[in-house]
């Protein structure tokens, strides 16, 4: 082991709270990953939840693991070092099953280098009896994990508190069953093909046409030919909770708490408002026990749910003696701006209007009017923020002209409400996802992206107090290319372990990049993660594309 990356590790240890520590002895071994850095991956709910459900579970240790940083990964090639658990040095390779939390498209790649790293082969067909089990779980799962298919050996599709653990079961029963190494895994996955929410990929096989579209899956030794989404009813019942605060994440020394899911808007580009539906909010009695339960770790707590200002009685909440609270993005509206009282020592709140013009916001279903935007953002000065974030996008199905300019006139109109306070104004590039009214809408060219980005920081460059962000839409294309892929992207994915470049892998690997991104798929069309049965029909949601289409 390389004596400086076991004291970075260290280090990182050293100033958390909250950080479990198990024997090994007789125990399930598991190494949870997160594929992104340390910084990145302690912010993630999501990740935190599931490391403390695990470690509750007393047959269970459950350690953590990251993608190295990039002077950290130089160095474990460089010495051979096998990426290790953050808690007991282990290597990856060692533990009984690796489990990824997966999130976001652009971190797709980075599974691949760390099982790289970890000397794992990165085909799930490919491994021996003694390799881990490798799972995995997230936003990814819910949607389309197709690209990532054949890594998995098992995949959870939708929220995992109650299926991981009726998974642990199976896998502990095999376990104590005994039997040869060889026969154990196939003996977990077959025992795993009956609970509800849990996807085995190997016992499927995909066709496809001569124009490369999906022609059929066909499923064998008795699993279901659809996958059903799983889900908690009963969001008070929730067990993800923050289990370890660290000043060494992106939001340092924040303790994160859920008290909504799913969204009562269904904006039509939203993933997170068709994939976490129905609503679900959490009893304001939970949520005030989980925040008092919080002070041992911190009294810094985010508030997380995609509509804060829907969530009942939130000013009660946010009354609570002692503690410093930070919300999510804010919806434009009057109750929204009534909530920054309550924001001691706030700086800086965002809202999203998304589009700059009525008509792209009847396109998006964005149910905001210009009215509701301005009268938000002069509340907001009033209440004396210091910073006010304005998200955009760009790039969005029908966008015109005029709705560029809709976007600048708007934030001229919001900076001429008060001379105090900044504006930070973020833009990002529309990416379709799966499960939305826009799944079957292709992006717009990279070039076309550009120039949009150009205008509206030219048209705001003389404007106060008014500063220009947006994403790299080389980077959105990527978000895309793997957000709608198939099976057939993985090989794209195996050359990014030596590159950064997804468009020369795309290149070396002789996949058509523009199949992907650029074409508009047709409402009959057999789409990669049409087996996932999220309880929306695809003609509910090709209606509301048709809608769109027609403002």
């Amino acid at each position: 082991m390389n004596r400086r990356l076991i004291e970075k590790a260290d280090a990182l240890l050293s100033r958390e709270k909250g950080t479990i520590r198990k024997a090994h002895g007789g125990r399930i071994r598991i190494c949870l990953v997160y594929p992104n850095t340390y910084q990145v991956g302690m912010a993630n709910l999501g990740f935190q939840g599931i490391y403390g459900l695990l470690n509750r579970r007393d047959d269970v240790v459950c350690e953590r693991a990251f993608l190295p940083e990039e002077g950290d990964l130089a160095e474990h090639r460089r010495t051979r070092t096998p990426l290790f658990s953050l808690e007991s040095k282990m290597p990856l390779g060692e533990f009984d099953i690796v489990a990824f939390s997966v999130s976001f498209e652009n971190d797709y790649p980075n599974i691949l280098k760390i099982l790289d790293l970890a000397k794992i082969p990165f085909r799930s067909l490919e491994r021996n009896p003694y390799h881990p089990l490798v799972i995995g779980g997230g936003v990814f799962a819910f949607f389309n994990p197709e690209p990532l298919a054949p890594v998995f050996d098992v995949v959870f599709v939708g929220e995992a508190e109650e299926s991981l653990e009726e998974f642990l079961d199976v896998y502990k029963g095999e376990r104590e069953r005994g039997g040869r190494p060889e026969e154990r895994k196939p003996a977990v996955k077959k025992g795993a093909l009956s609970l509800e929410g849990v996807y085995i990929p190997e016992y499927y096989s995909v066709t496809y046409n001569a124009d490369g579209t999906v022609a059929g899956r066909i499923a064998r030794d008795g699993a279901p030919g659809r996958v059903r989404r799983r889900y908690l009813r009963d969001l008070s019942k929730s067990s993800l909770t923050t289990a370890v605060v660290t000043p060494d994440s992106e939001f340092s020394s924040m303790y994160l708490v859920e008290v909504m899911r799913g969204c009562p808007w269904s904006c039509r580009f939203c993933l997170v408002g068709h994939i976490y539906n129905p609503l679900r909010k959490k009893d304001p009695a939970a949520v005030s026990a989980e925040i008092d339960a919080a002070g041992e770790l911190s009294r810094k707590v985010g508030l997380i749910g995609p509509s804060l200002s829907d969530y009942p009685r939130i000013q009660e909440i946010l009354c609570m003696e002692g503690v410093s609270f930070s919300l999510t993005s804010l919806r434009a509206s009057e109750r929204s701006a009534a909530l920054v009282q309550f924001l001691k020592g706030s700086r800086s709140v965002s809202i999203a209007p998304e589009a700059g013009t009525e008509r792209m916001r009847r396109v998006i279903n964005k149910k905001v009017t210009e009215e509701d935007i301005l009268s938000t953002a002069a509340l907001l000065f009033a209440a004396g923020i210091e910073t006010l974030r304005l998200y955009f996008m760009t790039g969005l199905p029908s966008e015109r002209d005029e709705d560029i300019s809709g976007i600048t006139g708007l934030v001229k109109k919001i900076r001429g409400l008060s001379a105090k306070g900044n504006i930070t104004l973020s833009v990002s590039t529309f990416v379709p996802k799966p499960f939305t009214p826009f799944q079957w809408h292709p992006m717009a060219p990279l070039s076309e992206i550009k120039e949009k980005l150009k205008r509206i920081k030219r048209e705001l460059k003389e404007v106060r107090g008014v500063r220009v962000l947006h994403d790299v839409p080389k980077y959105a294309h990527l978000q895309g290319l793997f957000a709608r892929g198939d099976r057939r992207l993985l090989k794209v994915l195996e050359a990014m372990v030596t590159t950064d470049d997804w468009e020369d892998a795309c290149s070396a690997e002789e996949v058509d990049r523009d199949f992907y991104l650029f074409r508009k798929r047709d409402s009959g069309e057999n789409l990669p993660w049409d087996f996932i049965d999220t309880g929306t029909d695809k003609e509910t949601l090709w209606n509301e594309y048709r809608k769109a289409l027609t403002e």
